[in-house]
């Protein structure tokens, strides 16, 4: 019986061994795949501006909300040394306390006060002065502090989706554009539905924005499908594919983060859930306007904009809904014939 007792002792042990070895492995694998996203001056395609004081943004201690700048960029028919404006951009805010998170997305017409710039559209403060000046520009903007930024281009996000396997996603309608500029490259072509997008469709579907509303749908488009794509990486199977999937996409990512951060930030981000997600700025303080004979995205009150975020920041649009009333559902179900 001992003996037994013994053998069975030692499997455990050993399978216990043989666990955090895998656990060890996986976190050195991760950690060095991050190790390349931080990209040193000689190496960063933004290396060209320079650092000020004034720029630089605030640090997480960790406790606090943080607030990340995710901004896409279109680097087609880019000369050497010249820098994309920013696509997209998005902001994801956590709250360590509640472990809520919400994601703001911003019009990328929007007229703003750039630091040491003349003002102009939120997208341009990127390719004024970099990453920085990107954060500073929306962080006035918003009233919030922005500790961290990622930047991703067009092959990164194709790259990231495939690494996913794809996402399950429905199509709210068919959409098709087509550009002979870069030789059809980047043409869409989506049909309504339920679909599996690969990288390639999934980067059609975000860039769609030629119908009516333009860049406000596309906006909620882009907010909806990023939850996607969270929800499949919390996935069992892709957090244990984590180093493979990093290895395929951090050599066109950029970000101000540590490794250190990044693992930090995941976890929360782990231990979270999104609460809510909004258009910056909502369609009640937006007004059309021209500047310099360029058509931007005035903002009828930068104040009102700020109470707003705060508004959204704390709301949770998972929260349980009441049970309806007997009376109440029956009114519903009148109302659906």
């Amino acid at each position: 019986m001992r003996k037994k007792w013994k053998i069975t002792l030692l499997i455990l042990l050993s399978l216990a061994v043989i666990f955090l070895c895998l656990v060890g492995w996986w976190i050195w694998s991760n950690y060095n795949e991050l190790s390349h996203a931080k990209k040193p001056k000689e190496e960063s395609r933004f290396g060209q501006f320079e650092e000020k004081p004034e720029y630089k943004p605030p640090e997480w201690e960790g406790s606090e909300r943080v607030n990340v700048l995710l901004m896409g960029g279109d680097e087609r028919g880019l000369h050497e040394g010249e820098v994309a404006r920013s696509d997209s951009n998005l902001v994801a805010s956590f709250d360590p306390v509640t472990k809520k998170i919400h994601l703001f997305s911003i019009l990328r017409d929007t007229h703003v006060e750039i630091p040491g710039f003349k003002d102009n559209r939120v997208n341009t403060a990127l390719s004024l002065g970099g990453p920085e000046l990107a954060m500073k520009t929306i962080g006035n903007l918003t009233g919030l502090d922005i500790q961290y930024y990622v930047y991703v281009d067009f092959q990164g996000f194709i790259k990231l989706v495939d690494a996913l396997g794809g996402v399950d996603f429905y199509v709210e309608k068919d959409m098709k554009w087509s550009d002979s500029a870069d030789g059809h490259k980047y043409d869409i072509d989506l049909k309504k539905g339920q679909q599996h997008l690969d990288g390639d469709k999934a980067l059609q579907y975000v860039r769609f924005r030629h119908d009516k509303l333009s860049d406000f749908t596309r906006t909620e488009r882009q907010r909806d499908f990023l939850k996607a794509v969270a929800a499949k990486l919390k996935d069992g199977w892709n957090l244990i594919k984590l180093p493979e999937i990093l290895g395929e996409v951090i050599p066109y990512v950029e970000t101000n983060m540590s490794p250190n951060d990044m693992l930090k930030l995941g976890s929360l981000g782990y231990k979270s859930h999104q609460a809510g997600s909004a258009q910056i700025p909502p369609m009640e303080l937006v007004f059309d306007e021209k500047v310099g004979g360029s058509a931007m995205l005035g903002i009828r009150d930068r104040d009102a904009l700020k109470v707003y975020i705060q508004e959204v920041l704390g709301k949770d649009d998972t929260a349980a809904a009441p049970e309806a009333s007997p009376s109440a559902s029956g009114n519903a179900s009148d109302k659906k014939q």
